[in-house]
């Protein structure tokens, strides 16, 4: 089955969006890059400031609600359906909830070529990018460096703690088919 979607899954600062970039630019045809930063930004202000939507906490912990999760299968939803239209999508994502965030996705995506990649990085690293960065809060990224990969299963991993966004490209890409 022809690879329509590549599911990006790691934590935060660990490099997924520069590796997204990068495979854009060497895969053939073109691909959309969508992730949870996408939808995240395209929610209302009231959505980071309730119970039932996305919040932050002061120790880079992420909580979300059941009005995030009814946006987000919708989302989900959204997304596969581009890809059943022909799109090839990188999906930048973050499995806060490990192998159930996987779940999701695979239901969605049922009868679409996919191809399921770990982005690891060292929580020390990833915490470096973070501060560098200075758009995420603080311990974000330590986090999630290891709890967005329980339970996921994958076609491939990559781990940009020695590796450069185009590098870990190159090798997804050639596993495209």
């Amino acid at each position: 089955m022809k690879t329509r979607v590549i599911v990006l899954n790691g934590g935060s600062s660990s490099g997924k969006t520069g590796i997204a970039r990068c495979l854009q630019a060497v895969l053939p045809d073109q691909w959309l890059l969508l992730g949870v930063d996408t939808l995240v930004d395209a929610m209302p202000a009231s959505m980071q400031m309730s119970d039932e939507g996305i919040g932050f906490g002061p120790d880079g912990g992420v909580t979300v609600g059941s009005g995030f999760r009814e946006l987000e299968a919708a989302w989900i939803e959204g997304v596969a359906a581009m890809a059943r239209a022909g799109a090839g999508i990188v999906v930048d994502e973050v499995f806060l909830g490990g192998a159930e965030s996987q779940r999701r996705w695979q239901q969605a995506l049922g009868g679409v070529g996919v191809l399921w990649v770990g982005v690891r990085c060292e929580a020390a690293v990833a915490a470096g990018r973070e501060t560098a960065r200075g758009d995420r809060t603080p311990g974000m990224a330590a986090s999630q460096a290891d709890m967005v990969h329980r339970g996921v299963t994958y076609d491939l991993e990559v781990d940009t703690t020695g590796q450069e966004s185009m590098e870990c490209a190159r090798i997804i890409a050639a596993r495209v088919v």
